[in-house]
């Protein structure tokens, strides 16, 4: 029960960095209703791919390996509420986004509070 929310993070966050990175132009388009067309913008997708997979690395080495579960929570927590932060600022200063945006904003306010508590919960003091 105490890896759960890093196993959940990491099913989701999995194929959320895959859709940024493996193919911006296509995948922009169906998702966000714009297409990556320059080597920037390519660039900045598949750079948000690599923190995203290189974040999904510490969970697994936190759920595989107790002795880094801990900072593996911490990092996910952090993860979790800057991403929750940076929509609730987009919320406020740009209006309500879409169904599937305002949802992963539930989802990462859950996975925020869920694995704070467990940090709280189960860290060595």
């Amino acid at each position: 029960m105490k890896n759960l929310h890093l196993i959940i993070s990491t099913i989701i966050v999995v194929p959320v960095a895959l859709a940024y990175g493996i193919s911006p132009r296509k995948l922009s388009h169906i998702l966000f209703g714009f297409e990556v067309i320059t080597t920037d913008a390519h660039n900045i997708f598949r750079a948000i791919m690599g923190l995203y997979l290189a974040m999904v690395f510490i969970w697994i080495a936190g759920i595989l390996k107790p002795r880094f579960w801990e900072t593996a929570t911490i990092a996910n927590v952090f993860f979790m509420g800057g991403l929750a932060a940076g929509r609730l600022l987009s919320l406020v200063t740009d209006g309500l986004p879409s169904l599937s945006l305002v949802i992963g904003l539930g989802i990462e306010i859950l996975l925020f509070v869920w694995g704070y508590y467990n940090w709280t919960k189960y860290s060595i003091k």
